[in-house]
């Protein structure tokens, strides 16, 4: 099993569109769900949307996804996926789902079908449409979007379906309403023991206590806890799917995201100082350099600011 990353909090929502693409289309998008040929091979175009979004903005937390499918007519048709996982609306997203959407059709000329999920906290953030007009000359651009928190309200329905994504949608949910700690162990353990009383297979287990392990997460202590409940769980049920070499590598991952998160610490408050002594535009060309560097580098580059006149003497 794979270790977590404490910062790429997009990951979970990646790997599940990946993974289960038709699954995720059949519970939140039915009616697109319904238009695709699932006889026909998929292919998720990773390189393709890289190409228009190198300019995309650091730091903010979308998990974009695009994906080539067949119609039920034949026609070849790219479904651009959006989701929205940052904890507060973003006033621009109607836009970029328009940008992207315009910069797929330039270079490529393909058919587009853009959807957005909204999974942040604030109720009243639904974006669906972007329109833009001066002088007569006016744009109307459209996509369908569903908002995640509909669905606590339906919540008896997510714990009846058979459809694995359903369990997604309900991490994602508890990870935002539940504000305490040991709130969030306890649904993390329900999911976790939901997903076991299905009886899926292993690999359909695994992957899914992957994204929902990314999702909730916990503090040290509590997560031992946790995973000695899961543990029990496993021995009780006969079903032992976390290998002792997979534990392992669960509780490598939290030291890890531990030395991840003081890492992440000591950037954050280096480009604060840089933004404070050079001006924020300065500073946002050397983001991506300094939030990559290892500690010992950051460092020498905290006690370089000390003493520099220019920014570019604090990396040379």
């Amino acid at each position: 099993m794979n270790t977590r990353s404490m910062d790429d909090h997009d990951s979970p929502w990646k790997e599940a569109l990946e993974q289960r693409f038709p699954e995720f289309l059949a519970l939140l998008f039915p009616d697109v769900y319904e238009q695709v040929d699932w006889r026909r091979e998929r292919a998720f175009l990773d390189k393709e949307l890289q190409q228009i979004v190198q300019d995309a903005e650091l730091g903010r937390r979308y998990a974009d996804k695009l994906v080539k499918v067949f119609a039920r007519d034949g026609t070849e048709t790219w479904v651009l996926i959006h989701v929205e996982v940052q904890g507060e609306a973003e006033r621009d997203f109607a836009e970029r789902m328009y940008v992207y959407h315009y910069r797929l059709f330039d270079r490529y000329q393909m058919d587009v079908v853009s959807l957005g999920v909204l999974a942040d906290s604030n109720r009243n953030f639904r974006p669906n449409s972007y329109h833009w007009g001066r002088w007569g000359c006016e744009l109307d651009f459209r996509f369908p979007s569903v908002k995640l928190l509909d669905w606590q309200a339906r919540w008896e329905q997510l714990e009846r379906s058979d459809n694995v994504f359903a369990l997604v949608v309900m991490a994602q949910l508890r990870a935002k309403s539940s504000k305490r700690a040991e709130e969030r162990q306890v649904w993390k353990f329900q999911l976790v023991q939901l997903m076991y009383e299905r009886g899926y297979e292993r690999d359909v287990i695994l992957e899914l206590f992957r994204v929902i392990d990314w999702m909730i997460r916990l503090p040290e202590v509590l997560e031992r806890q946790f995973l000695e409940s899961v543990y029990q769980l496993e021995e009780s049920k006969k079903m032992p799917y976390v290998t002792s070499a997979e534990r392992f590598g669960i509780e490598k991952g939290i030291q890890q995201g531990m030395q991840q998160g003081m890492q992440q610490g000591e950037a954050t408050i280096m480009l604060r100082l840089m933004a404070r002594k050079y001006g924020v535009d300065v500073t946002a060309a050397y983001r991506e350099q300094i939030e990559k560097a290892d500690p010992e580098t950051l460092l020498e580059w905290s006690e370089r600011l000390l003493f520099a006149d220019k920014i570019e003497d604090i990396f040379h």
